[in-house]
């Protein structure tokens, strides 16, 4: 390599420049580990002796200065190259990795705002649904306990929740480079509800629970420091159905995309195939209410706390279903659940608990909605009829005795739509869990219905809005008299 340097530079230096300014370029190339110096002197001598023209032996000092700034330059051009290609694979690494979990999640993911009736195709239910803010994260670390040795760089900011068994807190994930981070949820149960943290912890592990209208799970670590046990989930700044019930008054739109986006979660939890035709274990969420629903920027309800949550394992036997108790929050316990009545042999009963529930909670919706007319303030279900957390034997009293339910006003079925979801309530909080409706046909009643509105909307001839009214008030009629679908 030495060998080669001198010759090729021998070429454009004469020979009276060689005694002075390069051979102190050829000591800086040395030095800069380019060129080999394990030559004798008289080699190199020879070597430029050779291949140097004759030139008259006075040399030209502002020649010699340029030859040498030449030579210089020319040495130096492979180091600048080399400086130039490291700084800039720096840079396309650093892009990289910051862009990669969006592309990733992106060509991944493909949310659709309103799925077709019968729920998301097989792409869909095998994937995590992104939430219109990227706060649907795509940690790496999703659906896994976080093996690691140190535990994650999360920095708690804010407790947003509190329930029985857990607080949950807006906090921020931090990113391994440049101090970026991304806003996450992060349930904390103390030591001693360790039960309550594996429940849930294994139920968000199974990688089938993945629907858009399900809370997306990222990971979960035991803090021994801390003595906790943390859940992280995305974050949806929009809090809670009931928070969110409380603040707003909401539009019939709005009614119906909270509605279906619900019953379609619903019916991803309890159906025992996915779309696509793979099996699924079907589960049970046994708490079912406004505070266990949250909104998402998209408008659309997502399903959450599963600490109650129970999969209906073909494997399971009577008394393992026995043993799972009277478990739920009074006010939203379907009558069996009160009664202790439930049939273990039938794992759909446990099915028709959470659709008792989920009918109370598309009443607190319907209450709160404009198309009703006069909107009163929130209530849950139940009301004042009921204390602000009423025990098991109150609920008793005013369910099973005196077959008591929220009230539904006639103002309320002025509406042709809400007539049709009114009914469509009371069918799903009927006292014969057998006669109530599956959470998929919920769904597609409300996808239907939406599709019959619209076309109202869009029609301007009165003869035809006539028309279409008998309609709806054929349907109606055929809700509330005739045997429904099942």
């Amino acid at each position: 390599m030495g060998n080669f340097c001198v010759l090729l530079l021998s070429r454009y230096i004469s020979i009276s420049d060689v005694t002075q300014p390069y051979v102190i370029v050829v000591r800086l190339l040395s030095q800069l580990g380019l060129i080999s110096l394990r030559i004798s002197c008289s080699h190199f001598f020879h070597v430029f002796h050779l291949l140097s023209p004759a030139v008259d032996p006075t040399p030209d000092p502002l020649e010699s200065n340029h030859s040498l700034i030449s030579a210089v330059l020319v040495s130096m051009l492979p180091l600048l190259v080399m400086v130039i290609a490291f700084f800039g694979m720096f840079y396309w690494c650093r892009i990289h990795r910051q862009r990669r979990p969006n592309r990733q999640w992106e060509s991944s993911f493909n949310f659709k705002r309103k799925p077709i009736a019968g729920g998301l195709d097989c792409s869909d239910a095998c994937a995590i649904m992104t939430d219109d803010d990227k706060s649907d994260s795509s940690s790496t670390h999703a659906n896994s306990l976080n093996h690691n040795t140190e535990p994650l760089p999360i920095e708690l900011d804010l407790l947003v929740g509190k329930g029985r068994f857990a607080q949950v807190y807006k906090a921020k994930l931090k990113q391994t480079t440049w101090n970026q981070f991304e806003t996450v949820a992060v349930k904390i149960f103390p030591y001693e509800e360790y039960a309550s943290w594996k429940n849930e912890k294994d139920i968000f592990s199974n990688t089938d629970l993945r629907h858009e209208n399900i809370l997306h799970f990222l990971t979960a670590e035991e803090r021994k420091v801390e003595k906790q046990y943390w859940l992280i989930t995305a974050f949806h700044p929009k809090g809670n159905l009931q928070e969110y019930l409380t603040h707003h008054v909401i539009s019939w739109q709005e009614l119906q995309v909270f509605s279906s986006s619900l019953a379609r979660g619903v019916a991803h939890l309890h159906s025992d195939r996915l779309p696509c035709g793979s099996p699924k274990v079907p589960i049970v969420h046994r708490d079912l209410k406004s505070s266990n629903i949250l909104v998402k920027n998209d408008g659309t309800c997502c399903v959450c706390d599963f600490g109650l949550g129970l999969c209906l394992d073909s494997s399971l036997s009577v008394d393992e279903l026995a043993n799972s108790g009277q478990v739920g929050t009074a006010r939203y316990m379907a009558p069996e659940v009160l009664e202790a009545r439930l049939n273990l042999e039938n794992i759909e009963s446990f099915k028709q608990t959470d659709i008792y529930s989920m009918a109370l909670v598309l009443w607190e919706m319907t209450s709160r909605c404009e198309a009703i007319g006069e909107v009163k303030d929130y209530e849950p279900a139940y009301g004042s009829k009921v204390r602000e957390h009423p025990c098991v034997e109150s609920m008793k009293d005013n369910v099973l005795r005196d077959r008591g339910r929220p009230e539904i006003p006639d103002s309320w079925l002025r509406h042709q739509g809400m007539a049709v979801m009114c009914a469509t309530i009371k069918e799903c909080w009927d006292h014969d869990p057998e006669a109530r409706l599956t959470a998929h046909c919920i769904a597609e009643r409300i996808s239907e219905l939406e599709d019959e509105m619209g076309k109202l909307s869009s029609r301007s001839s009165s003869a035809e809005k006539i028309s279409l009214n008998s309609t709806f008030i054929y349907t109606l009629s055929s809700v509330g008299l005739g045997e429904s679908p099942r």
